[in-house]
């Protein structure tokens, strides 16, 4: 593929836990993925579009190659430069959901850019179903050095795939959680100092919602900061009634907030984005409630058109950056159980990666 050919890089997370794996046949059943949530979600009110079914792809799994190749064409089709799959290292060794990851690696195929964020944060079972409670699934772990190298080892021959995302030559490597990290600076001074010998540096970005993060960020020896503002703007206290409403829905109907997806775009970007170091993020909607019932916060009334305006705006903050850092994270590719998906539905059919093409031809052409 021909080097930087896009005029802005977008990436997309890539969530890979559409397929059984041993752990979660364990916590949820036999064949538990990521669709058994989707499919049986339910509309909670009036106009809630739930479930969500997908179209061209279908319910597929991620252990059958032509599903993967077929993600990669779709994707590259629509001006997404590569995919940013979520890899789970819990310490002492232990990974979770690599299986996908590790056949694209090791076939080959498909043949289209990507790289790697560390997902560094436990799992509880209230987090993947509405049944759940506080029960530890898999504890994030930081044993020390010995630890860190071994994790080093295991994402190195990725780095060296011609395949993998770099920024000026460095590989991208995304942490997101820094502050959960006990020995963040000295974690990536190590792994700076073990790639050393193969000949390249890595590039650090710093996953956060918070923007008073950033100068701690650069202090540690992160290259740059991805900025997600998607859950304060469920904290924002828009108005007296607004503040009292949501009150009444938590306590009496254990319901989160519903915000117009319109007016929460609006906080999706700011000024810090036009920062060289600061990669933004692109949100085309947010939908927890398969997961986690009707306690979930739900972003309304998203449309591939506002998708486009919000897309636009992000675009804007970013032309005038240097080609190479000229970098916008999609949240996501396949997020299907958390409404947060690029992959066509039944009800939009390819809309959002249409909108998205579009509004990359509107601010770049």
């Amino acid at each position: 593929m021909e080097k930087n050919k896009y005029k802005v890089r977008v990436i997309a997370f890539y969530l890979p836990q559409f397929h059984p794996t041993p752990e979660n046949d364990k916590w949820w059943g036999k064949g538990f993925t990521e669709w058994t949530n989707v499919g049986k979600a339910k509309p909670l009110f009036k106009g809630h579009y739930q479930p969500k079914v997908p179209a061209d792809l279908g319910y597929y799994d991620l252990r059958v190659p032509e599903t993967r190749r077929e993600q990669a064409e779709l994707a590259r089709q629509y001006g997404i430069e590569g995919f940013c799959y979520w890899h789970y290292w819990f310490g002492n060794g232990r990974q979770l959901l690599q299986r996908p990851f590790q056949e694209v690696l090791a076939s080959g195929e498909p043949d289209f850019p990507f790289c790697l964020a560390w997902a560094n944060h436990s799992w509880e079972d209230k987090q993947f179903n509405k049944e759940g409670g506080n029960k530890m699934l898999m504890e994030q772990l930081y044993p020390g050095n010995e630890d860190y190298i071994a994790h080093f080892n295991a994402v190195l021959p990725a780095f060296k795939d011609p395949r993998y995302i770099r920024v000026n030559g460095e590989p991208l490597f995304m942490i997101y959680a820094p502050m959960k990290v006990p020995d963040i600076a000295h974690f990536i001074e190590l792994w700076q100092k073990l790639a050393e010998p193969h000949g390249f540096r890595i590039h650090f970005v710093g996953h956060t919602s918070k923007t008073e993060e950033l100068p701690l960020f650069r202090q540690w020896g992160f290259n740059a900061t991805n900025l997600v503002r998607l859950f304060d703007v469920f904290q924002k206290n828009y108005s007296l009634l607004g503040r009292i409403k949501t009150k009444f829905q938590r306590i009496t109907f254990h319901q989160g907030q519903r915000i117009d997806y319109e007016r929460a775009a609006r906080y999706f970007s700011g000024p810090e984005d036009q920062n060289t170091d600061c990669y933004p993020t692109l949100i085309p909607n947010w939908d927890h409630s398969p997961r986690s019932g009707r306690s979930g916060h739900i972003l309304i009334n998203s449309t591939p058109k506002k998708f486009e305006e919000h897309a636009e705006r992000t675009f804007r903050n970013v032309i005038h950056k240097p080609k190479e850092e000229r970098i916008v994270f999609l949240k996501s590719w396949n997020e299907w159980a958390e409404g947060n998906y690029m992959e066509p539905d039944l009800k939009f059919g390819r809309g959002y990666l249409e909108a998205l093409l579009k509004a990359i031809n509107n601010v770049f052409n």
